[in-house]
């Protein structure tokens, strides 16, 4: 596995992905709390849905203009506010949970600003590590991203549950703000960098170019459509791990372990993107979906609480195909110059998840989960 890891040895890149690393953590976390706090306190599929739309709705129409002030101003002043806004809301929710004061509404802003930091870490990290490692190794570093991200999936559910058992939500909240700390002293031990192209347009007319390219990039647009397909079909029903798995009668700790399950497939993936470097992307891409849909859908439906986790880490290996090579593949459809805006109009497909979410939901309030 000698070429796995050789973004690695790039400067600076170590330091970006600890801080990715570390933010994921935190999101991920904080994606299985959420949820868990609606089902506890409510027993509704809808409410947990909603959840979930409070976290990812912001990359639904935030991406576009995401992309573009990625493009426009400073990338790594971007990254660093973003902390100033989810840091406190995370750790402010915690300390209201334990002084016994947390209601059920409280949770969806803070949900809705992590998303909004979400947005932002996404489309300016990720255009700074195409600038710090090149070219030649953006499909290497993206899959260490990738296998990174999956990881803190798995350690974010599994921590949060855990958390909430031998300690309290409350707590668990606050961890998570620590950790998004830790993550932003990382990056700002990143300088700032020169990037490889500036961006020609400037003020609304680079905003409305970065929805022109739907029209223009036909490359992008079949990409952003498989984006849009998964994410609404298969991420939408993620929050529902937590009803799902209420079947197995189970504490929290062992509802986070099953949705780490995910994180685990999605990592095995991801490493084999990373290791062989595959130059088929698009195909990977497409496969990997497939592959995704096929076994999660023996996940909803066996009945043993081991058979559901192996179920769930198959269809998350298809997953690690498709997050592996789905930044990589948007980037290298357009220009240097657009490379933000592209990462933004990726981070608005990906936001067709609430409206999927939202479906789902209200599916599996009527029928079940």
């Amino acid at each position: 596995m000698s070429n796995t890891f050789d973004a690695l040895k790039v400067r600076y890149f170590p330091l970006i992905f600890a801080s990715g690393w570390t933010w994921n953590l935190s999101r991920w976390g904080v994606s299985f709390i959420g949820p868990f706090v609606a089902n506890d306190l409510t027993g509704s599929a809808r409410m947990v849905q909603l959840a979930g739309v409070a976290l990812w709705s912001p990359l639904l129409f935030g991406g576009v203009v995401g992309g573009w002030v990625s493009d426009r101003f400073d990338r790594r002043k971007i990254v660093i506010g973003q902390f100033f806004v989810t840091i406190p809301g995370l750790i402010i929710l915690g300390w209201i949970e334990l002084a016994g004061r947390l209601q059920l509404w409280m949770i969806y802003p803070v949900l809705f600003l992590t998303g909004v930091g979400w947005v932002f870490d996404m489309v300016g990290r990720r255009v700074i590590v195409y600038d710090v490692v090149g070219p030649e190794k953006i499909d290497n570093a993206l899959a260490i991203e990738s296998s990174g991200t999956a990881i803190s999936l798995a350690l974010g559910a599994v921590a949060g549950g855990s958390l909430i058992q031998a300690l309290s939500v409350g707590w668990a909240l606050i961890f998570m703000g620590c950790l998004q700390v830790i993550s932003l002293a990382a990056f700002t031990a990143v300088p700032r960098l020169v990037r490889r192209q500036q961006a020609t347009a400037v003020g609304a007319s680079a905003l409305l170019e970065g929805i022109r390219m739907l029209r223009t990039e036909k490359g992008l647009i079949s990409i952003l459509g498989v984006t849009a397909f998964v994410n609404f079909f298969f991420f939408s029903a993620t929050p529902l791990l937590q009803v799902v798995g209420g079947k197995f009668n189970v504490g929290p700790a062992l509802l986070g372990l099953l949705a780490a399950m995910l994180g685990i497939g999605m990592f095995a993936g991801s490493l084999g993107i990373a290791h062989y470097q595959p130059r088929r992307r698009g195909l990977l891409y497409v496969v990997g979906s497939y592959i995704a849909f096929v076994f999660m859908t023996g996940f909803a439906l066996v009945p043993l609480y081991a058979a559901s986790a192996a179920f769930l880490v198959l269809a998350a290996v298809g997953m690690g195909f498709f997050g592996s090579t789905q930044s990589v593949l948007v980037m290298d459809a357009v220009s240097e110059q657009h490379r933000g805006r592209a990462l933004g109009l990726l981070s608005s497909a990906i936001g067709v998840l609430p409206l999927g979410m939202l479906a789902v939901g209200e599916i599996a309030e009527v029928v079940g989960a």
